[in-house]
């Protein structure tokens, strides 16, 4: 007989509402039995086993309420004569498929979804363990991982110092943290002091740089890269490349509305003005910071007397 006459013949009895209940009510386990409503069976389409498996196994998907809520009771018939020794691990992909459409549906939780295999081949009893866990090699480890919250990294809750300690990944860290609700000229001392380390490749700064310039909250990024060059002289001349790219493209552009908060880079105004203008607003910053003059000045440029124009 071919998989297809095994296929239809076990829809046909299995897609009758009736005999579905009576099938999951001899069937299902004990405990599970009790959280099922039988009398809210209802079939649903599914085509949840993969094409090239399709010959082999038929699945046929059922709603119900389970302890007053929307579940499922996955059924999967194996029509070949060796039986799957993956069968735990396909039934928790089917699961998941399930669930998966159940949230493309329109909720918001996931539902509980029963998988249930039924076997009439050989040998027999079927030789292979029903739970997927035991498809690893360390199936305990397995279990430790799978039946516990997964590891989460939430930089925006690790402090700032304990960051700076994150060798490799800490500007990275530090960037990401940040990006969206500082300016990262705030955070210029702290970056140059990871670069000084040494801790990072030509590749990986070109990256986070123009990350930061693109997607950053940062007022004047020419001002940011240069005050960058000045701390970490061993990046100086990779760091003003990109710090003339950008200058090159505010020439093309012309004078526009740059980051979100308003930059302005371009040419209508001209170059000089528009970097003064940043040199006067990033000077106001260190000067509330409590900066010296000298070191403002080396930074922006500016002389002395306009330093204390700013004060006033």
């Amino acid at each position: 007989m071919s998989t297809s006459h095994h296929d239809l013949v076990f829809k046909q009895f299995l897609s009758d509402p009736a005999t579905a209940r009576d099938f999951l009510s001899i069937h299902l386990p004990p405990a599970l039995r009790a959280l099922c409503d039988l009398d809210t069976l209802r079939l649903e389409s599914s085509a949840f086993v993969e094409p090239e498996l399709r010959p082999y196994f038929s699945d046929v998907l059922y709603s119900l309420q389970m302890a007053g809520q929307p579940g499922y009771v996955l059924a999967l018939v194996e029509h070949q004569s060796t039986p799957d020794k993956i069968m735990g691990f396909r039934l928790m992909r089917y699961c998941i498929a399930a669930m998966h459409q159940h949230l493309r549906n329109g909720h918001d939780r996931l539902p509980l979804v029963i998988p249930l295999l039924f076997y009439h081949g050989s040998p027999s009893p079927y030789p292979y363990s029903m739970n997927w866990l035991d498809g690893f090699d360390d199936p305990q480890a397995a279990a430790a991982l799978y039946t516990q919250p997964f590891p989460l990294v939430d930089v925006t809750v690790i402090p700032d110092d304990e960051i700076l300690q994150h060798k490799r990944v800490a500007l990275l860290e530090l960037t990401q943290k940040h990006i969206r609700q500082r300016d990262m000229l705030d955070f210029v001392q702290e970056l140059a002091f990871l670069l000084r380390l040494g801790s990072c490749s030509d590749e990986q700064l070109t990256s986070l740089l123009h990350y930061i310039v693109q997607a950053g909250e940062t007022a004047q990024p020419e001002v940011f890269l240069q005050s960058l060059a000045h701390r970490a002289p061993q990046y100086e001349e990779l760091v003003m490349t990109i710090a003339q790219q950008l200058e090159e493209r505010g020439r093309q552009e012309g004078r526009q509305e740059g980051r979100q908060e308003g930059i302005a880079v371009g040419v209508e105004r001209g170059r000089q003005e528009g970097l003064r203008e940043g040199a006067l607003q990033i000077a106001r910053l260190m000067l509330a910071k409590g900066m010296e003059h000298q070191a403002i000045q080396e930074l922006t440029g500016l002389s002395e007397q306009e330093l204390n124009q700013l004060k006033h």
